[in-house]
Formats: structure tokens, C-alpha cells, sequence
């Protein structure tokens, strides 16, 4: 039994979001109508181990014409080089405008893959089966696409929507402990953002979802889609209200710019941990936000086993962190803009953030 989300938006093809158990085994039968061409499944060297026989087993029972491309795993891989290098094999694989590439793996497979599937002869359409809690929930809806510079997270990329979503639970099975608990930041976003009965569940009957209970999963999984692709279907280049779904990510970006993208030292939900209960104590400072709301989301991070506190993540020097900050793709002509939350399932955009003000913010939390 599986759910189906649709997503739907000006500007570009509706697509579904299908969301439920033992769908890899029958991800041949479910994408063969949309698939006129060959496949190139991109995936990375531990998710291919694991899940890439079932898909290729799949596919072929369902007639599909299918090679799998790999990439290390890991941030380091959402690189100009390792775009080079995937785009190259395509090209070498000879693929047309009637093929497709199928992202098996996290965020940043899906990240890369769609990347360049997008710039493959100007577009050529891809699938997300998404591997990982966080790109069950984030990253595979709403058509981002992105590789990292030295200079930060995911600031060269392209809007390229999927033509289908196929997100398996039973796939997090596999997922570490860490993973999954990294996922579930991005859950806890969604109701921070604009669903507080989702939110109360999440840290309620929901909980033990972040321990890797399938019907908790499943039921966070398919909320979050609901939430995302509504505000996608709205937006989808991010011109107004799509920004909120980068709540507590100018932060945690700026946290994973300066650590070089270590995952072993934090992981992208960690950093959006950390980002969402930096940006709700930000709130409290400029009384935009009740303090035992913030409170609650602290505490509610924390029992997910998320950071909560910038000391824990590393030694950072707070004007650094606000340059970073500067830079986000939300800053217009250099000025701050932050996402921040009048209480919980209340966020919204501020712009103009006086940078003097959020340095000495981040200094109280910790910063140099």
C-alpha cells in the first residue's frame, strides 16, 4: 500500500511524490510509462551496494534498458569535478533527449544527478528514489539541483523538477543511527514552519519515528511532502514563500562553510538542527517569538539527539559566520536575510537583518 502526493505548480510538469513499502522492488512496473528511452541509474559506491541489484532487477523485469553510474560517497562528490566526470560518462553512454537518469541515493545523489541530468543536452528528464530520510522529506521534491564551491553549499545549481518521486521506507532500515536522526531535523522543519499539531506529534506519539519506527516514518514522510509541495506548487524558484523552507538552513550553511562540508564532524540535518534553534533564540532576541516557544524547539531537538548548541559543533569566529550568511542565495545586494518564526508553525522571511545585531547574537552563543 502506497500514498501518492501530487505536485503541481506553475511553470512546470505535475509529477507524484509516491510514498510506501517495498517500492523498489516495483520501481520497473511504476516508471515504465514515463520512460520512452534507456536509464542510467547515478547512484553512490555504498547505496549502489546495497540497493542497486534490486533497482537494475527491477527495471530489467520491466523491459527498461538500465546501467548504473557511481560516485564516492559524501559531500565532496557535489563538485564541478565529479559533475565533469558524470556528464562525461553520459555523453560516452551516448544518451539522447528520450533517456533518463534515475537518482538512487541521498541528497546529494539527488543533488548532482538532477544537476546533470539538467544540463545533459539542455534537459533530459530524472527520477528520485531517495535513499535517506532527509531526501525523502527535502531534498528529491521541488526540483533543486546543486553542486558546492569553496565558497558555499549548493550556490551553482539549476531548477530541474523530477518526473516522479518513488520513496521507500523500508529503505531507512539500512540508514545509521546518525542518518536517520539528521532526516528528522528536516521533519521537525516542516511542522516548525507552518504546522504546529505536526510539530506536537512529532515530539509526541511521532518520536519514536527518530528510532526508525516504519509507521512513524511513513506517516512523517508523507506530511512533510504535503507541506513541501504545497509551498512549492506555490513557488517554485524560491521568488517569496519558498524561503521558508530554508529555516535554520542560512545558519546551518554557514556552520558546514566554515567546518569545509566534514560530515564526520556535522552533517547537513545536524547543521539545520542547530540553524533552526539558532534562528528561533534569534527570534526571542528581537521579541519576534514567545522564549518558551523557542525553549520547546530546543528541547524537542535535543531529544532527537540533534545539536542544539554552537559550542558543541566547533570553535567558529562569529564575523565569519556572518559573512557567510551575506552570501546566501536568499541575500539580495549583500544585506541579511534570515528566516525566522513569530512562535512555532509561524515562520516567515525578515529581510534586512542588522548584521551588527546577529553578531552579537552569535557571540552569545559561543562564537569568537
Amino acid at each position: 500500500m502506497s500514498t501518492t502526493i501530487a505536485v503541481s505548480g506553475h511553470g512546470f510538469i505535475p509529477y507524484e511524490v509516491v510514498v510506501g513499502r517495498g517500492l523498489l522492488d516495483r520501481l520497473g512496473e511504476r516508471i515504465r510509462p514515463l520512460v520512452p528511452g534507456r536509464l542510467v541509474v547515478i547512484s553512490d559506491e555504498t547505496v549502489a551496494a546495497i540497493y542497486g541489484p534490486a533497482a537494475l532487477a527491477s527495471l530489467e523485469a520491466a523491459g527498461l534498458k538500465a546501467r548504473i553510474l557511481t560516485v564516492p560517497p559524501g559531500e565532496a562528490s557535489k563538485s564541478f569535478a565529479e559533475l565533469e566526470r558524470v556528464i562525461d560518462r553520459l555523453l560516452a553512454y551516448e544518451l539522447d533527449r528520450r533517456d533518463t537518469v534515475i537518482a538512487l541515493g541521498g541528497g546529494v545523489i539527488g543533488d548532482l544527478a538532477g544537476l546533470a541530468a539538467a544540463l545533459y543536452m539542455r534537459g533530459i528528464d530524472f527520477i528520485q528514489v531517495p535513499t535517506t530520510l532527509l531526501a525523502q522529506v527535502d531534498s528529491s521534491v521541488g526540483g533543486k539541483t546543486a553542486i558546492d564551491t569553496p565558497r558555499g553549499k549548493n550556490l551553482v545549481g539549476a531548477f530541474h523538477q523530477p518526473r516522479l518521486v518513488v520513496a521507500d521506507i523500508d529503505v531507512l532500515a539500512t540508514l545509521p543511527d546518525r542518518q536517520l536522526r539528521s532526516g528528522w531535523a528536516e521533519v521537525l522543519k516542516h511542522g516548525l514552519i507552518c504546522d504546529r499539531p505536526f510539530f506536537d506529534w512529532l515530539l509526541g506519539d511521532g518520536a519514536v519515528g527518530a528510532a526508525g519506527d516504519p509507521a512513524a516514518l511513513e506517516r512523517a514522510v508523507i506530511r512533510s511532502v504535503e507541506i513541501k509541495s504545497a509551498i512549492v506548487g506555490e513557488d517554485e524558484r524560491e521568488a517569496g514563500r519558498r524561503a521558508l523552507l530554508n529555516l535554520g538552513h542560512t545558519f546551518g550553511h554557514a556552520l558546514e562553510a566554515e567546518l569545509g562540508f566534514d560530515e564526520t564532524v556535522l552533517t547537513h540535518g545536524e547543521a539545520v538542527a542547530l540553524g533552526c534553534a539558532l534562528a528561533f533564540r534569534f527570534s526571542v532576541t528581537l521579541g519576534l517569538c514567545p522564549a518558551e516557544d523557542a525553549t520547546r524547539v530546543v528541547a524537542g531537538l535535543a531529544a532527537a539527539g540533534l545539536p542544539t548548541e554552537l559550542v558543541t559543533a566547533g570553535t567558529f569566529a562569529a564575523g565569519a559566520l556572518v559573512t557567510r550568511m551575506a552570501g546566501d542565495k536568499k541575500a539580495e545586494g549583500g544585506r541579511l536575510t534570515l528566516v525566522l518564526a513569530r512562535g512555532i508553525g509561524a515562520a516567515f522571511v525578515q529581510r534586512d537583518v542588522d548584521p551588527e545585531q546577529l553578531l552579537a547574537f552569535l557571540r552569545e552563543q559561543g562564537a569568537s
